[in-house]
């Protein structure tokens, strides 16, 4: 069993500052790029990971995980917990939520069919929520 390497923080951080890749600097401390994302995180270098639960309750199969519904929560969820993401997206993601929302609709998965518009139950929707977590997040930076 190795010891476990040593690395700077400080000199992880002039060196990411940088621009350094990850693989850039394993190769300079002789560690794995695993390593590496290991030590950014807990020199608070990398971005909290975000957890998309809330607006993703489901196991998505692996073939839904990148289509528009999928997306557009994903995104949404993104801004929700304070994430900037692109405008056309951001803009997509609350035309296609304020599309269901108006409609009175919600989406069901399942993973042998995928995503489906569906009546919105006589509670608040999914879409509703998310979409409502989405714009109070966004709310401070409108005028």
């Amino acid at each position: 069993m190795g010891r476990k390497a040593l690395i700077d923080q400080d000199e992880l951080r002039r060196l990411a500052g940088e621009g350094l890749s990850n693989a850039e600097l394993a190769a300079r401390f002789g560690v794995s790029e695993s390593g590496i994302l290991q030590a950014k995180r807990a020199a608070g270098l990398s971005k909290p990971m975000l957890d998309h639960s809330r607006a993703i309750p489901w196991k998505l199969d692996r073939s839904h995980s990148q289509s528009g519904p999928a997306t557009n929560l994903r995104n949404l969820s993104s801004v929700a917990q304070g994430r900037a993401i692109p405008a056309e997206k951001l803009n997509t993601a609350l035309r296609w939520a304020d599309r269901l929302v108006a409609g009175g609709l919600d989406v069901a998965y399942e993973p042998e069919r995928g995503f489906r518009e569906v009546p919105a139950g006589a509670g608040r929707s999914l879409i509703q929520r998310v979409l409502a977590e989405a714009l109070s997040a966004l709310e401070p930076t409108q005028d």
